[in-house]
């Protein structure tokens, strides 16, 4: 169970492949916040330099973190499609009868 049982019991989470969309989104943030101070000299201030180079550490440990899960830990899609079951119980599935208007 995904988070000790406090996601829920119908949680299926993506750990690999949200690691990788959050690291990279992480990534590309860090990157455009290094570039205030690189190209219009706006918050050009050490501990802000400090930052940017912590929030871009983190996406790439968040990205390698779910490049690592995915190949080595990943089991699979767990998304399925039910088996065919009609709402009667019969389990045969057809196609809705089209309906045809009265003159």
């Amino acid at each position: 169970m995904a988070l000790g049982g406090l996601a829920g019991i119908n949680c299926h989470c993506e750990w690999g492949l949200s690691g990788i969309l959050v690291g990279a989104v992480v990534i590309l943030a860090a990157g455009v916040f290094t570039a205030l101070p690189v190209f219009f000299d706006w918050f050009a201030y050490q501990w802000y330099y400090a930052l940017c180079w912590f929030w871009f550490l983190l996406g790439v440990a968040l990205l390698v973190f779910g490049l690592i899960y995915e190949a080595c830990c990943n089991k699979g899609t767990k998304a399925r499609e039910i088996d065919g079951v009609e709402e009667d119980g019969t389990g045969v599935i057809s196609a809705p009868t089209p309906y045809i208007m009265i003159q």
